[in-house]
């Protein structure tokens, strides 16, 4: 047996292949399809099943189109009924891959009520367990995507099938789809694969025998949800069509909504007014997902001979095929400017008058917090737009963990009339040890 992981790290999520004996099982695909499928061809594989553990809520499915493509049997969850040819997964009725290969399915609700991991047996031996959302690496998929009247409940029922799942037998090899990065888990999950044995004594989840205990630690401090989640299961649910050739004409003039892929050092000299900031990056589709109205034209600024291909792909991972070209010579139009300063040049910046807006997550806050800072949470700084507080007419210093949201906001900050200046390559808790030791000293 063999198992290739393939990462998508800006949805902090894995596709995994199970090879053995010519035989290949391919697990909750996104969409780009092509790595995965050129993968099993070059190792000579028989797609025999593409299998989903849930309709996910945070990337589109490529497994209805990898099975069309290869011929494989496609296989859901039998309580999800999506709108299209598949076979049903029941609790514990194997599917016979062929050559000793066999794929238990196991209804594991939880994350979503019709989630189902699936135990792959080698001539009667369980080896892998594909776990989805369910029993993460020192984690567990999050009950709250589905609102919270029903968190509590679908946490109870995670209780139970973390249990169901702890009860195989130890050395059977842990593959999750959600991981580090994924707004999917309830904590930061660390690894990305594990084994039933190792996450007995190391998931802290696993030592909670009460479910109502276990619940209330799921839902003790919810993490934010992207708003692009809330148009990925019903896409799953109802089909989604092939992924589109990647296409980016050039354009003299942008259509609809404008997103700056330039590097931020770029972006702060000049931007096209009213643009959105968002620099290419493995998060770049999240963030371009949560913050821009879903399925609506979108051009793409980029600097010459920066490749576009990697931004459209992952707008499409989430469903997103509405990138109309990419302009690449801005001329004299780029007059929306801000500014950029590393931590040496931000302290010195950070008079006691001075206005710094920290847009990092309310759980990030938590950890680390400067005295004085307005704090309003990057997504929520589009939807409610600037803090009252901050005055336009004096500069504006913005902070996250690293630049990345600083950045973001401060694009948002410029189009609004402030003058914002980023910290970049350095984040809050870098100011607030520096200023910890400047009053130490």
């Amino acid at each position: 047996m063999d198992v290739t992981s393939f990462r998508t790290p800006g949805l902090g999520d894995q596709t995994h292949l199970l090879t053995h004996n010519g035989k290949g099982i391919l697990v909750d695909p996104q969409r780009d399809i092509g790595r995965f499928v050129d993968a099993a061809a070059g190792q000579n594989v028989e797609l025999r099943f593409v299998v989903e553990t849930h309709l996910h809520n945070d990337y589109v499915s490529g497994a209805e189109q990898a099975a069309l493509r290869t011929g494989a049997e496609l296989v859901l969850p039998a309580a999800a009924a999506p709108a299209y040819r598949h076979t049903p997964a029941f609790h514990l009725e194997d599917l016979d891959g062929g050559a000793g290969l066999v794929l238990r399915p196991i209804h594991t609700p939880g994350h979503t009520p019709e989630h189902t991991s699936y135990l792959v047996l080698i001539d009667g031996e369980p080896v892998a367990l594909f776990s989805g959302g369910s029993l993460l690496v020192a984690s567990a998929g999050r009950p709250d995507l589905l609102g919270p009247e029903r968190a509590r409940s679908l946490a109870r029922l995670q209780h139970r099938s973390l249990r169901r799942l702890a009860a195989l037998p130890p050395g059977t090899a842990l593959y999750p789809t959600h991981g580090e990065g994924s707004f999917c888990t309830t904590t930061g999950a660390g690894r990305l694969t594990s084994t039933i044995g190792t996450e007995l004594t190391g998931n802290p989840l696993l030592a909670i025998d009460d479910p109502e205990k276990f619940a209330d630690t799921l839902l003790a401090a919810p993490m934010p949800i992207p708003v692009f989640y809330r148009h990925m299961g019903p896409a799953n649910t109802l089909g989604v069509p092939p992924m589109p050739p990647v296409r980016v004409p050039d354009l003299d003039e942008p259509t609809g909504h404008v997103v700056d892929i330039r590097p931020r050092h770029v972006q702060a000299r000049g931007m096209l007014p009213g643009s959105y900031g968002i620099e290419l990056d493995d998060d770049f589709g999240s963030w371009t997902g949560w913050l821009l109205p879903h399925d609506e034209p979108i051009t793409l600024v980029a600097e010459p001979g920066q490749d576009v291909t990697e931004a459209v792909t992952q707008l499409a991972q989430i469903g997103i095929d509405t990138v109309q070209g990419v302009v690449r010579d801005l001329g004299q139009a780029a007059t929306q400017t801000y500014r950029i300063a590393d931590l040496d040049a931000f302290v010195k910046l950070l008079q006691p008058d001075a206005q710094l807006l920290d847009v990092r997550m309310p759980s990030e806050r938590e950890q680390t917090r400067l005295e004085g800072a307005v704090e309003r949470f990057l997504p929520d700084l589009f939807t409610q737009g600037v803090p009252a507080e901050l005055d336009p007419g004096r500069s504006v210093l913005v902070a996250c963990a690293s630049g990345r949201r600083a950045a973001i906001a401060a694009a948002y900050l410029a189009r609004e009339g402030y003058r914002p200046i980023v910290l970049t390559g350095a984040g809050v808790p870098d100011i607030a040890a520096v200023l910890l030791d400047r009053d130490s000293a």
